[in-house]
């Protein structure tokens, strides 16, 4: 089993030792004690109250500030302080490559059986090619580690694979993580490729890495504890993609129904790059967010039909034979959610939708612009597509018979009364929460608006609109739909999925989004 460590790096002993004890309330199952986080740090006086303190095995590093830590003295005077938590019978001690024969020499090759030695590099800079890896891997082991330990930087997400294909063929225990954010899913996925151990935090102030995820992350939203070899990798591509809820609420209905999947943020640059590199039938499925929604078309092998008449793809499935099909469910997510929002569910035929011959003007001509233009056609509404790359907005608009404006154009376009406003692009999204796409003044000429952004909730554009009386939809009810239809994909229509989903939903709403729509779902999944 891939063990749980949380890193310690509080300032004072007793600071460290309550973390300890909060790390093994939290569930971890050991902690690296970073002495070189102490300050006044004095060995004899401070590691026995320590270790003593300490409720869980300890893993004691003395990391140098020339390998990343805060340690800026002599390497003789770290290595007494190593030596003595060995004789004090620390569990693990960690020594970087760099100087490990030196340690060695140190302690004259004499080591207490119980503790292991981890003997670490670290690349703040960058992925080394798989070669690389593997004869950095060679060189740990041949100084005597009982543990090697790489961690490396992830400059795309890509980079990431070749750790894991070290990882699979170590003949040692092998700790191999990836730093930064683009590097989240090697922590995640350790158990999955045979890593030793993982890291994860009591809370955001209390890291020693960058891309590290809390404990609470590990089990309570990846349940790290049943990820194993045979776990399908599911996952969100974005850029970019840490506002996203989707992980909460795909990765606690997959454990509902006892699926063994696990979904992932996952941070991208280019999305053929991705799917090309993590190939394997077990990287089963995807989402796609922007900017990827369009690119997705030219990325899968087949397509749903009404996908393929979007031009645009939210959900990518891999199946058996490797093939990539395309799928599309922010178009009845987004429309069902803008019926409901102008004053009931409508039909699913065009000519008595609650859309039928209302004007809505759909602002982004992207992925999920191109979405509810399309559905907004097919329920017999007129359309106008604005965006602020005009040429766009006139290829989208002729598409699909409408008419096309530049962003600009929103603050005096103002045809008739009672007009419908959808909000596609990224304005007004986490983090930039200021962005809006039409000024305040020009809602009022708007019966309806919707806006696709769900993080916040309730973005700038529909706290304007509200404050002007017009009636708001969040696109977090967008978010539950589209959802719904992409978990299906993901578990090829399980029988009793969406009943079971829904026992989960009541929980998630502190984490996520607030009681009513976690009822509200409730109530779609009933229906």
């Amino acid at each position: 089993m891939t063990l749980i460590c949380v890193p310690l790096v509080a300032r004072t002993v007793e600071e460290m030792v309550a973390d300890a004890v909060a790390a093994a309330a939290a569930g971890g199952d050991l902690v690296e004690i970073r002495l070189d986080f102490i300050e006044g740090f004095r060995p004899r006086e401070h590691l026995p109250l320590l270790l003593r303190g300490c409720p869980l095995p300890a893993l004691v590093t003395y990391r140098p500030n020339w390998e990343g830590g805060q340690y800026e003295g002599d390497d003789t005077t770290r290595f007494e302080a190593l030596h003595i938590a060995m004789e004090l019978g620390v569990d693990y001690v960690d020594v970087e490559l760099k100087v490990a024969d030196k340690f060695m020499n140190f302690i004259s090759g004499n080591k207490p059986e119980k503790c292991k030695l981890i003997v670490s590099s670290h690349n703040y800079e960058y992925t080394p090619s798989c070669e690389e890896l593997a004869n950095l891997v060679a060189s740990i082991q041949a100084v005597g580690a009982d543990i090697v330990k790489i961690a490396t930087t992830a400059k795309d997400i890509v980079d990431v694979s070749r750790m894991f294909q070290v990882m699979v063929h170590c003949q040692v225990p092998m700790i191999g993580l990836v730093m930064s954010e683009k590097g989240l899913m090697s922590r995640v996925l350790a158990p999955k490729f045979g890593g030793y151990l993982t890291f994860g935090i009591l809370n955001a102030a209390k890291t020693s890495a960058s891309g590290q995820p809390t404990v609470e992350e590990l089990l309570e939203i990846y349940n790290i504890r049943r990820i194993g070899p045979d776990t399908k990798v599911l996952g969100l591509i974005a850029n970019p993609v840490k506002q996203s809820k989707s992980p909460i609420l795909h990765n606690k209905c997959l454990q509902s129904v006892g699926y063994n999947a696990v979904y992932l943020p996952l941070l991208g640059d280019n999305l053929a790059s991705f799917l090309e590199t993590y190939s394997s039938p077990d990287f089963s499925g995807f989402s796609c967010s922007l900017p990827f929604k369009v690119d997705a078309v030219q990325c899968c092998d087949e397509h749903d039909p009404v996908a393929k008449s979007i031009g645009a793809i939210n959900t990518i499935i891999r199946r058996p034979d490797g093939k990539l099909v395309g799928y599309n469910t922010d178009y009845i997510g987004a429309i069902s959610a803008i019926e409901d929002g102008i004053g009931g569910p409508g039909s699913k035929d065009a000519a008595i939708s609650l859309l039928a011959g209302r004007l809505i003007v759909v602002v982004g001509a992207g992925g999920a612009g191109k979405a509810i233009a399309y559905g907004a056609k097919e329920k017999g509404a007129r359309v106008v597509v604005a965006n602020r790359t005009y040429e766009k907005a006139v290829s989208l608009a002729n598409a699909i018979g409408g008419q096309a404006l530049r962003l600009a154009d929103l603050e005096t376009f103002r045809p008739e009364e009672g007009m419908i406003l959808a909000n596609a692009t990224s304005l007004g999204m986490y983090p930039n929460i200021d962005g809006t796409p039409i000024p305040k003044k020009s809602l009022s000429f708007y019966n309806v608006v919707f806006d696709a952004v769900y993080a916040p909730k309730v973005t700038r554009l529909l706290r304007e609109a509200e404050e002007c009386g017009v009636k708001v939809v969040s696109g977090v009810e967008m978010f539950i739909r589209q959802a719904m239809g992409q978990f299906e994909h993901f578990t090829g229509g399980i029988e009793g999925v969406m009943f079971s989903s829904a026992l989960v939903l009541n929980s998630l709403h502190a984490k996520c989004f607030n009681i009513s729509d976690y009822l509200y779902f409730l109530q779609l999944l009933k229906a």
